[in-house]
């Protein structure tokens, strides 16, 4: 098993190991948690981005050294053109995944990364922007080596997402995928970052950049407008938490599927299951997966239009409930949605004991595949998860945010302990972070370990249709034959390593001596760094 990293002061941990170099960078300058996490969310976009961009979204926790969590939802609505009507009209019955009608949303991430830039000035941070954004534009300018995620990657719907505007020009070498370590410039992105760092970070909402955005939107035929762009910011949010054994959890309201990783880690604490990595460990996984999604797939949507309150959810005696109907020797069968989406998770921890949980996507591999031409920004495709129905849960509506599978997650323990800990992965990502989160809280399970461990997935994702438990080959024959014989649908995947099965990361704080123990999955291309 893998040795668990351990820094003395403060750590990062990406699934790129530039990305944790940058974040490394900024700390080594004095930078705090939250400067650290700006400068690898933009070295992150640019060195992968087929998991995210500066054209997606993404969403923040972070908890202050005196124990106060905070959240940042930097999630773009629907522009104001995009009406049902509008893809009515053009004969669809669902949004496309790739071109310009499935760029639905304002890219909210810059917006993000300015409301997190403010909190770390409140904080002492001091470090100018063209510091934070170096790496990012140094690995734009200069090109860098195509990651071996990226080139072994197969995107759902090739053929729409390589006729997506500029698609070809800005990803592809003579028409085909940059192989692995491939260098790769992308100097239009470089020069959008560039004029960030001289004109601030609004500059992408309200400045020149705004205008070449919204220009290039309007000739592709997208909804989004300038006056979309105007009006967005970024906004803080209060977490949702969880109390469950020694420990309190927080992760992210709606419009995110965080309520349903708290339902998950308070369904599997209540069934009491004492031998990990057995059949009933993964069965109890499984089941409190199912109940979580069908509460999720009901409830969750555009923070604004909620109807109740999602903390109702989380109540004990809720809890208690759902549990009971949870059959320990028979798997349930609940119909769970798709919901598909590649993407990036990373954390940090400074030395101060500032812990921040960060994760940023464009939805597909590549979002829509639209990349505009005179910023080399390639917009995110999360506007596809709205419904052209309105009866749904989320239709599309100007304005309306979409339902996000991005979900950042902390954890503060009774002995001082704080954890940052999340993953990619759509679906996946609450089960992930359930996975990671009870091997090492539950059952002691060292750091890397509990990262490296085999992981399985109940429902579709990466275009799967089946509603099968995906599961690593690492697995011990004995827990899937028997996880067969109580009814669960299993598929092997073929492979030790698998992508779909997420890239998540874990930093653990002690409170001792300070020391942070932090790693970054396999699976992906990164690791931890720090001092």
């Amino acid at each position: 098993m893998p040795d668990t990293p351990v820094f003395a002061h403060a750590a990062v941990a990406a699934p790129h190991a530039l990305a944790a170099a940058a974040g490394q960078s900024v700390l080594a300058q004095g930078g705090n948690a939250l400067e650290a996490m700006t400068a690898m969310a933009a070295a992150i976009a640019v060195v992968y981005p087929h998991m995210n961009g500066i054209g997606g979204d993404g969403f923040w926790l972070i908890r202050e050294k005196n124990g106060r969590v905070r959240g940042i939802e930097a999630c773009g609505p629907a522009g104001r053109l995009a009406t049902r009507a509008r893809y009515r009209e053009k004969g669809l019955e669902a949004i496309p995944s790739r071109g310009p009608d499935a760029a639905v949303t304002v890219a909210g991430t810059i917006g993000g990364w300015r409301l997190a830039l403010d909190m770390a000035r409140a904080f002492g941070g001091r470090l100018p922007l063209d510091a934070i954004l170096a790496d990012a534009i140094r690995h734009a300018r200069e090109g860098c080596p195509v990651s071996a995620s990226e080139a072994r990657y197969v995107p759902k719907e090739l053929d729409t997402l390589h006729d997506a505007p500029n698609f070809a020009a800005t990803y592809l070498n003579d028409g085909k995928p940059y192989a692995a370590g491939a260098i790769r410039a992308q100097p239009k992105l470089a020069d959008t970052l560039a004029q960030l760092v001289h004109a601030g970070l609004d500059d992408f909402y309200r400045g020149d950049i705004a205008r070449e955005i919204a220009g290039d939107l309007e000739r592709l035929g997208a909804p989004v407008t300038r006056a979309d762009l105007e009006a967005y910011a970024a906004k803080e949010r209060a977490p949702l938490t969880l109390r469950r054994r020694d420990a309190t959890l927080y992760n992210f309201p709606p419009p995110t599927q965080g309520i349903a990783a708290l339902i998950i880690l308070g369904l599997f604490d209540r069934l009491n299951i004492a031998e990990p990595e057995s059949t009933a460990h993964y069965h109890g996984l499984i089941e409190a997966t199912k109940r979580a999604f069908a509460i999720r797939d009901r409830f969750v949507t555009d923070f604004d239009r909620l109807k109740g309150d999602p903390a109702a959810f989380l109540d004990p005696r809720r809890l208690d409930r759902e549990a009971a109907l949870i059959d320990m020797g028979r798997a349930a069968s609940l119909p769970v949605r798709s919901g598909e989406g590649d993407t990036v998770w990373m954390g940090a921890i400074d030395n101060e004991g500032m812990a921040v949980s960060f994760i940023q996507s464009v939805y597909w591999e590549y979002g829509s595949g639209t990349v505009l031409p005179a910023t080399g920004i390639c917009w995110q495709n999360r506007g596809m998860s709205f419904s052209l129905d309105p009866n749904a849960v989320n239709p599309l509506e100007p304005g309306r945010r979409p339902f996000h599978t991005l979900i950042p997650a902390l954890a503060a323990f009774d002995d001082g302990r704080v954890m940052s800990y999340g993953s990619m992965g759509g679906d996946g990502q609450p089960q992930f972070q359930a996975q990671i989160f009870t091997r090492y809280a539950d059952y002691g399970m060292p750091v890397a370990d509990a990262v490296d461990a085999p992981r399985l997935l109940y429902g579709r994702t990466w275009g799967a249709e089946s509603l099968s438990v995906k599961v690593e080959d690492r697995f011990d024959p004995g827990c899937i034959a028997a996880l067969k014989r109580m009814g669960h649908d299993i598929e092997e995947l073929g492979g030790a390593y698998i992508d779909s099965l997420g890239h998540a990361g874990m930093l653990v704080r002690y409170p001792k001596d300070g020391r942070i123990e932090a790693t970054h999955d396999p699976r992906s291309d990164g690791g931890a760094a720090g001092l």
